[in-house]
């Protein structure tokens, strides 16, 4: 089947479709051959995908025997290891580091915190996999130079060595996945040097960028009857620059210098690697055109000497598209209408990216077509529903339960999903949660559902009864062993999803995301007594990361023209159209993750993997990619966040384009992008509306005068003056802003506590010792605080506030009351104009002097309204004031009055008196009945935003008012309604 002396190496060029073109080597070979040939052959691939598609060709005929097509990560299970111990699950492994790691934090807590046990066993655990996969022993780690990284070495090394002491001195005593690999391709090599296989082994599609891969690559390119093909192997790279790829340091992110390091570990020049097939690549003058763009940084000063002799630009760029969308949701939209294109052109189309958040975007607007991508990545088990649902239910436990992570819980499609159950669920959830919104509490317990539900008769008693027992305890959920997290979570989580008076878990288990789920559980439960105790939060993030590592398919069936693969499976697929997406800096390619225990040099020293080998596998993968038949090329120019930075391998190629001004380059990119921003055209088409709509006018409703309001409070008069839309929103329309799913500790709230503690707080008198004063007003206000202010942080900032305005408060308290006696706080007043409208005010404090007059007060959190803003806008005092001067407070007979005050208990703390001069209450008083008259006419409308304090201001109905579409510019637009 092959000739030549052995090794061999074969290898097919960047863009080539590798199952297909392995298949017609294949073919070539075995021609003439018996039938039974076929089924001698042996063929090692990297990935299940091209498995899958090398099987898909075989059956698209001629009919013919199929060979053996086996994975490389099947040799940590190959029967020649039958001989060792079955392999400890990677959670076992992971929960017996994080044990080791623990204890010796405990013993030197100075280490790490020890929150981060499970982060370091991690960390930990692909380290000493990445060892064993290399045939690095520890002892090359202790003979490492560390220069002036003493400190940081000795605090590692105490973690490594404390792992050597748990694997053996030579990492064998519990080997890994990887070490199990490594060690089946060392017994094989063995095996196969005394008794190579007689028939013919292949390993097609692997980089060899792991050091067992790369050992079980030479010993079958060695074998008399074996074999490797190198996927995207560039033809077309010049002795000189493969010479220069020796240094690790220097070149470990180029895209072929893996094959460098495979050709030097089997002692082969680049020459000696051939064509496994003759035909050439789909377009040989852009293999050449990225050849050159994509060369080592320190010799990219040859685009000046080998540009000018490329040729044929026009040829090698024809079947690019390059888009560079105005932001992510641009890019997605415009991949979405080439996909769909593709998909009613026949084609076959696939998305290559590493960025998920993008293939979400772009299958969620494909979605609109009803076209449902063939996704390699699958759902995250995490983002399903029984995922979702059992995260939420894990984050419950040892933390207080707050309303919004309780309505999420609820309203949950698995929550009380039995069924003939969810539609009550659904109901009474919709109830509570308007109650909660209303009335609290922000963490609402057992006690709290049940009083509830305690005096409806509509049966939402016995649903509050299940749920307040299904949480009960939750918040006390302490360390305990990982048996007991994993029992207890499964028991509420199969008593939620059951809903009241059931045991059938409805659909929590149903379907494959279901039955996924309950396998994570189990394997939880399985390993459990190798977990050792933990918190809660440690539990919640041990479930996360087990469900992580889990995907799910969709039950639906997908297009089968229309596929989203990672970089990964694209190096050995082939499309039509291939669309490289996201290519931006740390998206495509990722930024290298962080190394808490080596440097690059120490790995480099170690014969260790290097940071830029994931940078190396990711420029390969582009290589391999671009130079498909027709390639889009697309990413965003900017975030959410920031401006973006193009990936460098597409800033190379743009760089090197734009400089070939003498053979066409610049007109080849400026027609590559024009291509791109069609379709960005296009995608902006599909969102823009058939017709300009008109802007909305700003509103000024005129309703029928039998509607209008004939009663307002002190407060709505000032709305009624400032923005008179509120108005009419609020109390004609009668909507009410929603009250917010989480309280918050906002201004409103502290006014009321405020409120509350001067009102308990002047019930009593006043000690005319400041300190002992001031003490009782503390004491009123911590016990104010702990009822109504479940904050803790808010507790003490209010509480601090408070403190610096008492002297202050206190020195002036001691004044009012010598001049005056408090006869009334929080009091109902009224008074009706002749018109028959009524007034009404909630009067914080009246105060009366000797001589009869009255003394309003009203206390502000923050600054006081001045003078002018208080007879112009703020009316609040004076209305009240003549409400006082026509007896409408209850109990309190008509006396004139001497003055209002405000006083403020802000930093710095002010008071604000207005002492009433020229007849300020009766012309306030007048100036009410003209106000009210003017409304009672049928063509005043209520205008929206009329007389706003600030520009800046955010009203409760400015999205009603369409607000944004119009300013305080714009002219009112009156309207009949109603």
């Amino acid at each position: 089947m092959f000739e030549g002396s052995t090794p061999r190496l074969y290898g097919l060029p960047p863009g080539a479709d590798f199952p297909r073109d392995l298949l017609i080597g294949l073919e070539q070979r075995l021609s003439g051959a018996p039938p039974e040939a076929w089924a001698e052959v042996e063929i090692w691939v990297n990935t299940e995908r091209m498995r899958r598609r090398l099987v898909a060709l075989f059956q698209a005929g001629p009919p013919r025997l199929l060979p053996r097509i086996r994975l490389v990560a099947e040799l940590s299970r190959h029967p020649i290891l039958a001989d060792l111990p079955a392999p400890a699950s990677p959670l076992r492994r992971r929960l017996e580091l994080a044990q080791l790691v623990r204890a010796l934090l405990d013993r030197a807590p100075d280490l790490a915190a020890r929150s981060s046990a499970f982060d370091l066993a991690d960390s930990l655990a692909a380290l000493l996999d990445e060892m064993q996969t290399e045939g690095v022993p520890p002892r090359v780690l202790h003979q490492l130079d560390v220069g002036n990284l003493s400190a940081h070495w000795a605090r590692a090394r105490q973690f490594l060595t404390l792992v050597e002491d748990w694997l053996g001195a030579d990492l064998s005593d519990r080997p890994g996945t990887g070490a199990r690999q490594r060690l089946a391709v060392e017994r094989l090599a063995a095996r196969w040097r005394a008794d190579p296989p007689r028939h013919p082994v292949i390993v097609a599609g692997t980089t060899g960028s792991r050091g067992a891969t790369a050992l079980f690559l030479r010993t079958v390119a060695g074998l008399p009857r074996g074999a490797a093909v190198l996927p995207g192997f560039d033809f077309d790279m010049p002795t000189a620059i493969w010479e220069g790829l020796d240094d690790a340091l220097a070149a470990e992110d180029h895209p072929q210098f893996r094959f460098r390091r495979i050709l030097d570990d089997m002692g082969m020049a680049p020459e000696a690697v051939a064509p496994w097939v003759g035909t050439p690549a789909p377009c040989p003058p852009r293999n050449r055109l990225v050849s050159l763009a994509l060369r080592p940084a320190p010799v990219t000063d040859q685009w000046m000497e080998d540009g000018p002799r490329l040729t044929g630009l026009d040829r090698a760029t024809e079947g690019l598209t390059l888009i560079e969308a105005p932001s992510p949701r641009a890019e997605a939209l415009a991949i979405a209408l080439r996909l769909r294109r593709a998909a009613e052109d026949g084609q076959s189309a696939a998305l290559v990216t590493p960025d998920r958040t993008l293939t979400r975007q772009v299958t969620a607007a494909l979605d609109r077509w009803g076209i449902r991508p063939d996704d390699s990545a699958g759902m995250p088990l995490p983002l399903s529903p029984p995922g979702r649902f059992l995260r939420q239910v894990a984050a419950l436990f040892g933390r207080p339960l707050t309303v919004e992570t309780l309505l999420a819980l609820l309203k949950h499609p698995l929550t009380a999903s039995s069924p003939g159950l969810r539609a009550d669920h659904l109901r009474w959830t919709r109830e509570l949660e308007l109650h909660l919104r209303r009335n609290g509490p922000a963490f609402p317990d057992g006690r709290a559902l049940i009083g509830w539900a305690s005096d409806a008769e509509d049966g939402r008693k016995a649903w509050a009864v299940w749920l307040s027992a299904a949480l009960d305890g939750v918040d006390r959920a302490g360390t305990e062993p990982l048996s007991a997290h994993v029992a207890r979570h499964r028991a509420a989580c199969e008593t939620l999803a059951a809903g009241p008076g059931s045991t059938d878990p409805g659909g929590l288990w149903l379907e494959e995301a279901g039955a996924q789920s309950r396998a994570a559980l189990d394997l939880l439960a399985d390993e459990a007594d190798a977990g050792g105790e933990m918190t809660p939060g440690d539990f919640s993030a041990l479930l996360d990361s087990v469900l992580r590592d889990s995907t799910v398919r969709s039950a639906v069936e997908p297009h089968p023209g229309v596929m989203i693969w990672g970089t990964l499976e694209a190096r050995v697929q082939g499309a039509d159209l291939v669309i490289l997406a996201g290519l931006n800096e740390g998206s495509w390619p990722e930024t290298p993750a962080p190394d808490p225990w080596l440097n690059r040099q120490m790995r480099a020293e170690a014969g260790l993997l290097l940071p830029e080998r994931q940078i190396g596998l990711a420029a390969h993968d582009f290589q391999q990619a671009i130079c498909a038949p027709e390639v889009m090329i697309s990413r965003a120019i900017r975030t959410a966040e920031a401006q973006t930075v193009p990936a460098r391998w597409l800033n190379r190629l743009t760089n090197l384009m734009d400089g070939l001004g003498g053979t066409g380059g610049p007109e080849a990119l400026a027609a590559m992008r024009a291509r791109g921003q069609g379709w960005l055209d296009m995608a902006q088409a599909l969102d823009r509306p058939a017709e300009p709509l008109p802007a909305a006018r700003r509103p000024s409703p005129r309703p029928p005068v039998d509607r209008r309001p004939d009663r307002l409070s002190v407060t709505a008069v000032e709305r009624l003056i400032r923005d008179p839309y509120a108005v009419y929103a609020r109390h004609i329309l009668r909507l009410k802003r929603l009250d917010p799913l989480v309280r918050s500790a906002d201004a409103p709230l502290r006014g009321t506590v405020l409120h509350k503690v001067m009102e308990r707080f002047l019930s009593q008198p006043l000690d005319p010792d400041p300190d002992r004063a001031q003490a009782d007003l503390m004491a009123i206000a911590d016990e104010v605080l702990a009822t109504e202010a479940p904050w803790p942080a808010a507790r003490a900032l209010w509480r601090a506030r408070l403190g610096r305005a008492a002297e202050s408060f206190l020195r002036d308290e001691a004044v009012r009351q010598a001049e005056a006696v408090c006869i009334a706080r929080e009091h109902p007043g009224a008074a009706r104009l002749d018109s028959g409208f009524t007034l009404t005010a909630q009067a914080d404090r009246i105060d009366r002097r000797p001589d009869g007059r009255l003394i309003l007060y009203d206390y502000k959190t923050g600054t006081p309204p001045s003078l002018k803003a208080m007879e112009a806008f703020d009316k609040q005092l004076l209305l009240e004031a003549c409400i006082a001067e026509r007896g409408g407070f209850e109990d309190i007979p008509a006396a004139p009055v001497d003055h209002v005050t405000y006083i403020g208990l802000g930093q710095p703390p002010k008071t604000v008196t207005n002492t009433l001069d020229d007849d300020l209450v009766a012309r306030t008083w007048a100036e009410l009945d003209r106000l009210i008259a003017r409304y009672a006419r049928p063509e005043q409308g209520y205008t929206a935003r009329n007389r706003i304090q600030k520009r800046s201001d955010i009203t409760d109905y400015d999205l009603l008012s369409r607000f944004g579409e119009w300013d305080e510019t714009d002219p009112p637009d009156p309207e009949d309604v109603g």
